[in-house]
């Protein structure tokens, strides 16, 4: 019999239903799931009546849906040993990521425009490749996601073996991210597979999270030393870019004990609310804004004693730190509040035609 504790369950102090089973997801397939129970491993599908009620609760309200579960979840089932048991509850996450729903129609649904890509997780892999994929800003959109998902970001640098040097890059990325481990590693030679270890222990759960081809199935099969991902060759010697491996959400269980949840490369995964993991992550232009700003009302455009704009100028902050900061508190506004948003863009706009025109009258008197 399987002991789920091994899977990272921990049984929850509230009393449960005994005709019902925890169990963990393990795949996501469409609309079918495997999932790992006491009896083993299962195949399952949603109780509609939990998950999607009547047609008009997407409409009204609907605060008894379940949400929908994904790969890491731990779930309730109602267990069949002949055919495809039920999931009938989403148990509470410790940590979660999510995006915008693509199925066509439910992101206008009221409670339902996110979706779970992966969930109770306790570390994250951050990986992108040091060749052409090497991407500072991206790095600091992944680490703010990392960051309010609630689990603990790593950065791994892949590829070290297509690069003479990798350790300004290493630099330059341990300045965007203060505190977090930093390692660049090749599966290829080897290099920085060691380092990995201390991550790897019984009962935790991992999520590889970057750009298709950086290389996160190879990895997975380093770290497990077998061939658990087929690995496509690169496309040439030239752009020495991998192609991509993972076609679903699943969760391997590793000899060691870990698990680790291999995703399709997110490109898509946006930027919902992320006030903690902004803070976390552009920690250093917060306290700027927050302690060294004259004005609490600042636009950092032309008013006098903005700090933004001294810091910009002595070098202090980059000027693509600071945008990339802006562009995330764009997308989270936009994402938390349409309407709200476009009426600040709009008033910003006018702002900016206003400021315009009294500087070409300024000029014109001079």
């Amino acid at each position: 019999m399987i002991k789920l504790e091994d899977y990272g369950w921990q049984p929850y102090v509230t009393e449960m239903d005994t005709t019902e089973l925890p169990a963990r997801i393990t795949a996501v397939h469409r609309d079918r799931y495997e999932l790992i129970c006491k009896h083993g491993a299962v195949y399952a599908k949603l109780k509609t009546s939990v998950y999607y009620g009547k047609k008009e609760c997407f409409y009204g309200e609907n605060n008894s849906l379940e949400d929908f579960p994904t790969v890491g979840d731990f779930v309730m089932i109602q267990y069949e040993p002949n055919g495809d048991s039920l999931i009938v509850k989403t148990l509470p996450r410790k940590s979660v990521f999510t995006r915008r729903d693509p199925t066509p129609g439910r992101s206008s649904m009221p409670g339902r425009e996110e979706q779970a890509v992966a969930a109770n997780f306790d570390t994250v892999f951050i990986m992108t490749s040091l060749n052409r994929d090497f991407n500072l800003r991206r790095l600091e959109r992944y680490l703010t996601l990392v960051w309010q998902s609630n689990a603990t970001p790593v950065i791994i640098l892949s590829k070290a073996d297509l690069v003479d040097d990798c350790y300004q890059q290493i630099i330059d990325v341990s300045e965007i991210a203060a505190g977090v481990d930093v390692i660049a590693v090749s599966v290829v030679i080897g290099q920085g597979i060691n380092e990995l270890e201390k991550y790897l222990k019984p009962g935790k759960t991992i999520v590889f999270l970057g750009m298709s081809g950086v290389g996160k199935s190879s990895l997975l099969n380093a770290i497990a030393n077998e061939d658990l991902m087929t690995v496509q060759k690169t496309r040439n010697v030239d752009d020495s870019k991998g192609r991509h491996t993972t076609t679903h959400r699943e969760l391997f269980m590793l000899p060691s004990g870990t698990m680790i949840i291999d995703t399709p490369g997110m490109r898509e995964l946006g930027v919902w609310n992320v006030s903690s993991g902004l803070g976390e992550t552009f920690g250093d232009v917060e306290e700027i804004l927050a302690k060294r700003c004259k004005f609490t009302n600042c636009q950092h455009q032309t008013e006098p004693g903005c700090a933004i704009k001294t810091a910009l100028e002595n070098k202090e902050l980059s000027e693509e730190r600071w945008q990339n900061y802006l562009k995330l508190k764009r997308e989270a506004k936009y994402t938390e509040d349409k309407i709200g948003y476009m009426q600040e863009r709009q008033q910003w706009h006018k702002d900016l035609v206003k400021w315009s025109k009294s500087v070409k009258k300024s000029n014109s008197l001079l």
